[in-house]
């Protein structure tokens, strides 16, 4: 336990502010990188940014992924506090999903990246073409 935090106090407003260490093993902050960075979880923040999702719609812009696949990787999301899952009381069912206001935030971040690699895609694709004839050759 921190020496500043006793077991009857409050955290102080250093130990509020202390930040993770994702290097560590034991941090916490390691489990919120791989929901954000997963594969699923980075397409899913990046289709969310777009707006308010039902899970059908998100499942048919996401291609690929499967029906269990999404449903974890929004659980795990909206357990981190970025995806907001709203079931209206219907039938048949209605749930859709929204970012939060981090989630808003991680997924601008994520969206830098995917822009990045967009614009890059072609020298990253020859850089793997050249790798490969390296390693083949």
């Amino acid at each position: 336990m921190n020496s500043s935090v006793t077991a009857t106090s409050e955290p102080t407003l250093t130990d509020k502010f202390q930040r993770g260490n994702v290097l560590a093993s034991s941090c916490p902050s390691r489990g919120v990188l791989q929901d954000v960075t997963s594969r699923w979880g980075v397409l899913a923040l990046f289709a969310l940014l777009q707006g308010t999702h039902r899970f059908s719609e998100l499942r048919k812009s996401i291609t690929g992924v499967s029906e269990k696949m999404l449903s974890q990787t929004l659980q795990a999301l909206e357990a981190d506090g970025f995806v907001l899952r709203t079931a209206h009381p219907v039938i048949p069912p209605h749930v859709e999903y929204s970012l939060t206001a981090s989630g808003r935030e991680v997924a601008k971040r994520v969206e830098e990246l995917v822009n990045w690699i967009e614009v890059n895609i072609n020298p990253i694709l020859s850089a793997r073409d050249e790798y490969t004839s390296l390693k083949s050759g």
